[in-house]
């Protein structure tokens, strides 16, 4: 068992996890060569995103950027373009940072040194040992969230593992069965196993390499590791927006450089305020960021989005502007653009504005003019 593991307990496990992970290994695009670049593109994507998806957005993101010098000299809006989806907006502008610096002090190379990789933006010490680990082979134990689920169950821990002494026993455990010679192998297994069999819920045991070392198992505890921790308390935010069209033309503006979505485009808007209905918070906002009064506006869509704690629920109305309402008097914005419905496609959006771009796109595909109907709550 792995509470307290010998070395020939060591060994085996070793054994059978390098034997399960060579023949069940899923074909991620980075594992074809594990070319450093690649290694930490993947990696960076991974954060807080499903592997499939990452796999989806690598392979766009390397045909657009394929190494670091491309990334440094590219328009901070098609690094936010390539990144829409993803979330977390500020991986892509430390991702460019990073490789501003890796162009001048390493000429585009990525460093195999932890003391060098740690000097980049938005490399921590998870991800600069995945680096060294994946991409150079080098000794490093990697612990993420699939890891510390398969050792909660491996060693029967029964306590939370956001625990600082649940994490100390988790990275000794991970440092004590690290393979000194194939550590990429070793830790993309344990990952792989944690992803693939050892899941959340309804963890396929009889598939598990290394069930014979499962304390949980053996206890008939395995549903109850990890421990269930305390969810945070979901936050509602209601926020109301207004599609303002001129033409065949739609007016978008981009955020403050540093706005919680900074760079990207939206339609203007904003939350509500107290008691306040979202058709008043929409003709408020739209006063507030453009200094445009707007009367008749009309529902188009409602999207539900959810963001780590937090569900946002966004009222979009539509809004014909007269041609002589003047330029708008920007207040939230860095700068604003009028372009047509297929235009929006070539800018970044935040989640809940870019499914009302698509709406916009569906909508008018093959027709003129803004006439568009009402659509039912849409979710992601």
């Amino acid at each position: 068992m792995l509470a307290n593991p010998d070395q020939a307990t060591v060994l085996d496990f070793q054994r059978h996890l390098h034997r399960w992970f060579a023949a069940n290994h899923r074909p991620l695009p980075w594992r074809s060569s594990y070319e450093p670049y690649q290694v930490w593109i993947a990696e960076i994507m991974g954060q807080q995103t499903q592997m499939e998806r990452v796999a989806e957005y690598f392979r766009r993101w390397l045909d657009r950027f394929p190494d670091a010098a491309a990334v440094a000299v590219a328009p901070e809006q098609a690094l936010l373009k390539a990144w829409e989806g993803l979330g977390y907006y500020s991986r892509a502008r430390n991702i460019q940072r990073a490789a501003r610096l890796l162009v001048e002090r390493h000429h585009g190379q990525i460093p195999a040194d932890r003391d060098q990789l740690l000097a980049l933006p938005g490399i921590g010490p998870y991800t600069a040992a995945a680096i060294l680990s994946i991409a150079f082979n080098q000794p490093w134990p990697l612990v993420d969230a699939n890891v510390e689920r398969l050792f909660a169950r491996l060693a029967d821990i029964d306590r939370p593992l956001k625990e600082t002494a649940t994490r100390k026993r988790i990275h000794a455990l991970a440092e004590t069965l690290l393979h000194r010679d194939l550590p990429r192998d070793h830790n993309q297994g344990l990952m792989e196993l944690g992803a693939l069999v050892c899941t959340p819920r309804r963890p396929d045991c009889p598939a598990c390499p290394v069930q014979a070392h499962c304390t949980a198992l053996r206890r008939d505890t395995v549903e109850f590791r990890p421990l269930p921790t305390a969810r945070d308390k979901r936050i509602d935010i209601v926020m109301a927006c207004v599609i303002l069209c001129r033409g065949d033309r739609f007016f978008i503006q981009q955020r403050l450089a540093d706005d919680i979505w900074g760079g990207l485009w939206e339609f203007p808007g904003g939350r509500l305020e107290e008691n306040e209905t979202p058709l008043a918070a929409a003709r408020r906002e739209v006063v507030e960021e453009t200094g445009w009064q707007v009367e008749r506006l009309e529902p188009l869509d409602t999207v539900i989005h959810h963001y780590t704690r937090y569900r946002v629920t966004l009222h979009a109305f539509i809004a014909a502007l007269p041609a002589d309402a003047g330029a708008a008097r920007l207040t939230a914005a860095q700068q604003s653009a009028w372009v047509t419905a297929a235009q929006l496609a070539d800018y970044p959006f935040p989640a809940g504005h870019r499914r009302l771009a698509q709406h916009l796109r569906r909508q008018l595909s093959g027709k003129t003019g803004t006439a568009l109907t009402a659509k039912k709550t849409s979710r992601s």
